[in-house]
């Protein structure tokens, strides 16, 4: 394709996705910039990748949910003697694999969305400052995340050494789901941090950097961490362990609430570091 021309999918862009990408830009302090189509074929790849991503993290929860429930021992096994159907946890770490590469698939579908974008673009700009993690995703939200998951995963390791069966049993769930969706969100930082800008002046850098500081945040949120306990935690006669579940929760909704209303919005994120600043 030559350079300058514009896409088909471009060409014919729905004018509800370009009104909706005018209201993207007026709702992070770009009012008075024009919306293009490429700009709004980006957005709309990435509300479907998006849509398409919340409903892969719902079907491997009820995965994990389903496993947990038919294959769980039951109360004559109490004593720690029942066998753990090993094939049962095989299957939910398929599906934790599964997941990572279905991500993986989404994410090149937008990267490939982006490359045909980037195409048509007469030249390329690029960021004055190394688009690092702490630009992309900021400190507190990555230590808030590294701490997430250590955390389930010291709750799961200690309901390992317990004699109950039922509790050992929905650790292991949780574990191997706790691993998949960490694998998972690897992957898709580091996709949000390495595919190429696409963007030709300081507008659309500041545009580019704006959809990369949504997706981070959008991927380093601990959602499923918090629903995952629901798949196995809560039917364990372990008062203890279902407390200190509920009071990790709740910690963790409040400080992920604190980290919101102290950071800056994306878009002055974006304008910051687009200046140089």
């Amino acid at each position: 394709m030559p350079k300058g021309t514009t896409p088909n999918s471009a060409r014919s862009m729905r004018p509800a996705d370009l009104e909706r990408a005018g209201v993207w830009l007026a709702g992070h302090g770009l009012a008075d910039v024009r919306p293009t189509p490429l700009l709004a074929m980006r957005l709309a790849a990435r509300r479907g990748t998006r849509l398409a991503a919340h409903v892969l993290l719902a079907a491997f929860i009820i995965v994990a949910a389903l496993i947990h429930v038919t294959h769980r021992p039951d109360d004559a096994a109490a004593d720690g003697s029942w066998p753990y159907r090993h094939w049962s946890l095989l299957a939910l770490t398929a599906a934790a694999a599964g997941l990572v590469l279905a991500q993986s698939l989404l994410d090149r579908w937008v990267r490939r969305v982006d490359r045909r974008a980037g195409a048509t673009l007469p030249r390329r700009a690029a960021h004055p400052v190394r688009l690092g993690w702490r630009t992309v995703l900021g400190g507190p939200r990555a230590a808030f995340a590294v701490a997430t998951f250590a955390g389930a995963t010291a709750l799961a390791i200690a309901a390992l050494t317990m004699r109950d069966s039922t509790a050992r049993y929905a650790a292991l769930v949780l574990l191997i789901a706790l691993c998949g969706v960490a694998v998972g969100m690897v992957v898709q930082l580091r996709h949000i941090l390495t595919h190429p800008v696409v963007a030709d002046d300081e507008v659309s850098l500041t545009a580019d950097l704006i959809m990369r500081v949504e997706d981070a945040r959008e991927v380093a949120a601990p959602t499923v961490v918090w629903c995952l306990p629901i798949a196995s935690v809560f039917d364990t006669a372990l008062g203890w362990w279902n407390a200190a579940w509920l009071v990790f929760v709740v910690l963790g909704a409040g400080t992920l609430a604190l980290i919101t209303a102290r950071t800056a919005p994306s878009g002055t994120v974006a304008r910051h570091a687009t200046s140089g600043r």
